[in-house]
């Protein structure tokens, strides 16, 4: 995985949090962690402790590929939610030293078969892909930052990847279709295999040429902090996949749906902090559960 590794301010409607750990490579790896491991690729500041960085090799996360700038400071953001929980603000970025991030990759990480582009500029998601050597399965997320000011380099790089993952709002604006199957299709005409729209609480949507699937959310009650949810869906479901080594539409049901349990962790604490308490037979207790909830036969 490559992308971001920052310092959260995080405001609910209940309770606030100042500086801690966040960024969608951080949670990735760590939802990924569960299932197999993972080569982190990321940039940091001088001010990014070392038991930060031990936190994340304790869960079988490899860390050669995080650089540590000590001149320069980490990425932070700051965001208030509104009452849903659902909706967001950004009072502040400072993107420091993942301002000027040009990913190098160790060559040990060069032949990794499963590959996630995490949030980020599409010209540097592609530089990672011209340093990779024949990965199985690659995947993308994006935003409405890169579809409104770099669509071009977003467009390039939707034909040199497998999958893409991105929201329903950002589906809408990327495709201009306000049906989300239409627009999911028109996504598939861009150059990508498949494509999976997050929906928050109201699920996720996969879509490839010969298959479909809904999955709604896990049930959860109690939602604390909806930070990166969906990048913990797509470690868990990443995650999965690596693990098993295998991309049939079965075996990618069944990665979504451990991707939306590993989120509906994720949301019940602020950063890591619930996920720090799970462990992989939590998620399949859960899993056993969902699937009671959703069946109909």
């Amino acid at each position: 995985v490559v992308g971001s590794i920052a310092f959260d301010s995080v405001e609910t409607p209940t309770e606030r949090r100042d500086n801690v750990i966040g960024g969608s490579a951080t949670y990735f790896s760590y939802a990924a962690s569960y299932f197999t491991k993972v080569n982190l690729v990321g940039v940091v500041g001088g001010d990014w402790p070392d038991a930060h960085t031990q936190l994340l090799e304790d869960r079988n996360v490899d860390t050669a590929g995080l650089v540590k700038v000590d001149s320069e400071k980490t990425f932070n953001w700051t965001g208030k939610y509104l009452p849903n929980m659902n909706d967001r603000e950004t009072l502040d970025v400072n993107l420091n030293v993942f301002g000027t991030f040009d990913p190098v990759l160790p060559e040990s990480y060069k032949s990794t078969p499963y590959v996630f582009l995490a949030n980020g500029m599409p010209a540097i998601q592609m530089s990672v892909l011209d340093q990779v050597e024949s990965p199985k399965l690659v995947v993308a997320d994006t935003m409405d930052l890169w579809i409104n000011e770099h669509r071009d380099s977003l467009l390039e790089l939707l034909k040199r990847i497998d999958g893409l993952v991105l929201n329903d709002s950002e589906a809408k604006l990327l495709t201009g279709h306000e049906n989300l199957i239409s627009a999911a299709k028109a996504v598939l005409d861009l150059g990508v295999s498949f494509v999976v729209l997050k929906k928050g609480e109201h699920g996720a949507l996969y879509v490839s040429a010969d298959d479909m699937f809904v999955l709604p959310a896990y049930p959860t009650e109690a939602v604390k902090d909806p930070t990166g949810a969906g990048d913990s869906f797509a470690g868990g479901m990443m995650g999965y996949l690596a693990s098993v080594d295998d991309t049939s539409a079965a075996s990618i049901r069944r990665a979504l749906v451990y991707g939306t349990l590993v989120a509906s962790y994720n949301v019940e604490d602020f950063s890591l902090d619930k996920m720090r308490e799970i462990e992989k037979s939590d998620l399949d207790i859960r899993f056993e559960r969902f699937k009671s909830a959703v069946n109909f036969t």
